[in-house]
């Protein structure tokens, strides 16, 4: 460890992992250290089973889930768009060629007390039963000027400019209703609150186009999910790191992050060992005087005997409750894998349902997401705070992750990644040149 590196890793979460890759694929000699025996950190996977039930201080009651190593259980599970950040990010890095992957069969939005397909089409706009006969009109008519605009084609804008106008003014456009403008923020477009409607249209119509995309490539719905959980992708990374000469440390504590006389990092501390470094990338625990609370997640892991009702059995299925269907600030999130994505015993489900913190009764906020899925076998219940840094790094060179949020998709964590990348090496991630085939060995 008595050596000096580019640059030292703290915490083995996903979005440490996907940094020490990036930073290893760009000749930086990078030195990645975890206090924990597991990767993953605050995203890892739990297996077998009973350490699950040990974990939340819950007896196993014998026989009654299978094997024990069956079972792979996510602590904040979420899904990757098929064409998102992340796949683009694994497909440049090459993390890919480890990694297995499955599509999430069903995309789903609540409205109304039950829930519907999330129409992404012309077709599916006029099948929909989310939206009256003139609405579905006008909700068609909207999907075909998304799916017609081209950002460097003016004639494409029918005489509204994204760049200066705001999405409400888009919306208001093509006179859709409130409750359509609300499944199309929330479960089209992914965005966590409606702070979207004042910012230029043409945020929305992107994302509205990379979720068409996405769903464009696998067909059921837009989201990919890896074979046997979320902690194959930080090992996958640290893979990917190790190959290109990163050397890992678990199990190895951290006592301090060492300074000059100015603020910058130096080194890291572990024991009578420190190891020099020009800058540190760290997970918001090993840092606590440079982080802030600005807000709580509830989460919800729920095992399940059968699919979601009403999602024609879907093995796997995200559905998203927008705010305003519950009277909310932000939205509630539900997810459910099974066996078919080799996460838990055959015959069995893992649902997740998540949301930001707003009351103090956190559990009744997600209480219209666990309506949804039937009779639960077994609840498993976590409150975490959710941390931003107060440094943005540049002087100190220490560049912190923010939390996980309540979302199910990891568009949020890479915007996050990309972001720390920039800070760290004063450039962009160039996605120009990442191919933008999966491979057959990938799907």
């Amino acid at each position: 460890m008595d050596e000096e590196y580019d640059a030292i890793v703290l915490g083995t979460g996903l979005k440490e992992c996907i940094l020490s890759g990036m930073l290893s694929v760009s000749g930086k000699k990078v030195l990645h250290i975890d206090r924990n025996k597991y990767y993953g950190g605050e995203s890892a996977s739990i297996t077998p089973l009973e350490d699950l039930f040990s974990r939340f201080a819950v007896d196993l009651p014998e026989g009654k889930y299978g094997r024990g190593r069956d079972w792979n259980v996510d602590l904040i599970p979420k899904f990757l768009m098929a064409n998102g950040l992340l796949v683009k990010l694994l497909i440049h890095t090459g993390v890919t060629r480890y990694l297995e992957f499955k599509s999430v069969e069903g995309s789903y939005v609540y409205k109304g007390g039950k829930i519907s397909k999330v129409p992404v089409d012309q077709k599916e706009a006029l099948a929909s039963d989310l939206m009256g006969l003139f609405e579905k009109r006008r909700f068609r008519n909207f999907l075909i000027y998304v799916q017609d605009f081209v950002a460097d084609d003016p004639k494409t804008w029918k005489d509204f400019d994204p760049s200066t106008k705001d999405m409400q003014a888009l919306y208001e456009k093509f006179g859709l209703e409130k409750s359509t403008q609300d499944f199309t923020g929330h479960a089209l477009a992914l965005y966590r609150d409606d702070s979207y409607l004042t910012e230029p249209a043409i945020k929305t119509i992107n994302r509205i186009k990379l979720y068409s995309d996405s769903l464009a490539r696998y067909g059921k719905s837009p989201y990919l999910y890896p074979m046997y959980g979320l902690g194959e992708l930080p090992q996958g990374f640290a893979r990917l790191s190790a190959i290109y000469g990163g050397t890992y440390m678990l199990d190895k504590p951290i006592d301090e992050i060492v300074y000059d006389a100015s603020g910058k990092v130096v080194g890291v501390r572990s024991g009578e060992e420190v190891a020099k470094c020009k800058q540190v990338y760290c997970d918001p625990t090993y840092v606590p005087n440079k982080v802030r609370i600005t807000g709580k997640v509830i989460r919800c892991i729920c095992l399940l005997d059968h699919p979601i009702p009403n999602t024609k059995d879907a093995l796997s299925t995200q559905i998203i409750i927008p705010q305003m269907q519950v009277d909310r600030k932000s939205d509630i999130y539900v997810s459910l894998i099974s066996s078919t994505h080799q996460v838990s015993a055959k015959g069995w489900f893992i649902a997740m349902v998540s949301t930001t913190v707003e009351t103090g009764n956190p559990e009744a906020e997600i209480k219209p997401g666990l309506d949804l899925l039937g009779p639960i076998a077994q609840k498993f219940l976590s409150i975490t705070d959710y941390y931003e840094p107060t440094d943005d790094g540049l002087q100190s060179q220490v560049f912190i992750s923010q939390s996980y949020d309540a979302t199910t998709h990891f568009e949020t964590t890479c915007l996050d990644v990309l972001d720390i990348f920039k800070r760290g090496t004063g450039e962009d991630f160039d996605f120009s040149k990442i191919k933008q085939e999966l491979g057959d060995e990938e799907q």
